[in-house]
């Protein structure tokens, strides 16, 4: 028990439950009436969204694995079993896949607002830390998710994706053989990779505790990127942010049901609607949007340097590419966190925003022309963002003249 808590137990079964696993106390401690800064935006929602994008793939997961056959010759078949003959099939699958892609869209604008707010920066390293290791998580169960429909996409996807660990030196062919299962892709593929994905979800939702836990140590970033000074900058979490998060996840849920309902498939490449033949090679495989912008990096680099490879050369840039976001609270050493005060630092974020979209779209083009030569550009400065111009503004930027606290920040505002 707390030694400071306010917490009274209202009735005798409450107090009877308190003195053995006090969940009511904890949870009003640490969640209705934790103090949240008072001036939070929007952007902040996206955290409460994503938990329930975790719920909804998870639920929407468990009973679509209930009627799924991890079998190469019944599995393409299990999935149209799940869409025509399943009470409900056609929306779980519906909800499960569009799932994916809003679960990604709303991260990737919580990585994004991380980064403008300087979200990563002391305290909030192991915030930052725990949050990239989901965003990998995530991105390694939607792989693998993305294979069991075991149509002509998820099957060359698997094959092109799984041999860039081929390159690497020394381990790369048996840490290849055992993600395979074999030398190709086939049954023993299909059966690892449905296992990965039906545990991954809960090795996330356990990342996403600790990535809590870390949350309510230092407190809550804001957009101004002060510290809280006393109680006057802040609000307890209920009711002021349940209700906003509440609106905020009503809201995010309108598009995500209008893809459900009206447009299931139009995020999904209609190859992957053929069944996989290893005999016949798609015109063009591209995997899912929300990796493009690294496939595109992937891609970028055909050459060679010095002694190493185009092919493990790829994969340096492809894995640094996310290795990267790990050292970002190292990188950008500016005092003040919040873009907001930083003008210089607000063109060249605008700028790496519109580098990563421009990725997105390349990755999702031919491999040829053009698209290598931008792709080789947009993949240059993405690493110069990181390496280059954040160290080097921390040095050279005058921020301008911070507020002295959150409460004079609103009060400012309010009287505008």
């Amino acid at each position: 028990m707390s030694e400071h808590s306010t917490y009274t137990p209202g009735s005798g079964i409450e107090k009877w439950l308190d003195e053995r696993l006090p969940i009511i106390r904890f949870s009003k401690e640490h969640l209705m009436d934790f103090p949240t800064p008072k001036n939070l935006n929007y952007f902040w929602t996206f955290g409460a969204i994503l938990v329930m994008c975790l719920g909804i793939q998870i639920v929407t997961g468990i009973i679509l694995a209930m009627h799924y056959t991890p079998n190469i010759g019944m599995a393409f078949d299990s999935v149209e079993h799940i869409r025509r003959d399943v009470n409900g099939g056609r929306m779980l699958q519906s909800f499960h896949a569009v799932g994916a892609s809003m679960f990604f869209a709303a991260i990737y604008i919580h990585i994004f607002r991380g980064m403008y707010f300087g979200s990563y920066k002391a305290p909030r390293e192991i915030l930052w830390i725990l949050g990239v290791l989901i965003f990998v998580l995530m991105m390694a169960t939607a792989f693998m998710g993305y294979v069991l429909p075991w149509g002509q996409m998820s099957g060359w996807a698997a094959t092109v994706i799984t041999n860039i660990f081929a390159a690497i030196p020394f381990i790369g062919t048996p840490l290849l053989e055992l993600l395979r299962g074999g030398f190709s892709v086939g049954n023993p593929t299909l059966n690892r990779f449905f296992s990965l994905h039906y545990l991954l979800p809960f090795v996330i939702a356990a990342v996403v505790a600790l990535h809590i836990w870390a949350l309510h140590v230092p407190g809550n970033n804001n957009p101004i990127g002060v510290d809280v000074k006393d109680s006057r900058d802040t609000l307890p979490f209920h009711p002021y942010y349940t209700m906003k998060d509440a609106f905020g996840m009503v809201v995010f849920l309108i598009p995500f049901a209008w893809f459900a309902f009206f447009a299931p498939d139009i995020l999904g490449h209609p190859d992957n609607y053929i069944q996989f033949n290893s005999q016949v090679t798609p015109a063009h495989i591209v995997p899912e949007w929300y990796f493009l912008p690294f496939y595109a990096i992937l891609r970028a680099i055909d050459f060679s340097l010095l002694f190493i490879d185009s092919k493990l050369l790829g994969v340096i840039f492809f894995g640094g590419s996310i290795v990267i976001l790990f050292f970002l609270p190292w990188l950008d050493t500016s005092k003040v966190r919040s873009g907001n005060f930083r003008p210089m630092f607000k063109w060249f974020y605008l700028l790496f925003v519109i580098n990563f979209i421009a990725l997105t779209y390349l990755g999702a083009q031919p491999a040829d022309g053009i698209y290598v030569v931008l792709s080789k550009i947009c993949t240059a400065y993405y690493f110069i963002h990181f390496i280059v111009v954040l160290p080097l503004l921390s040095r050279i930027e005058k921020p301008r003249p911070l507020p002295t606290s959150i409460s004079e920040s609103v009060l400012s505002k309010s009287h505008a």
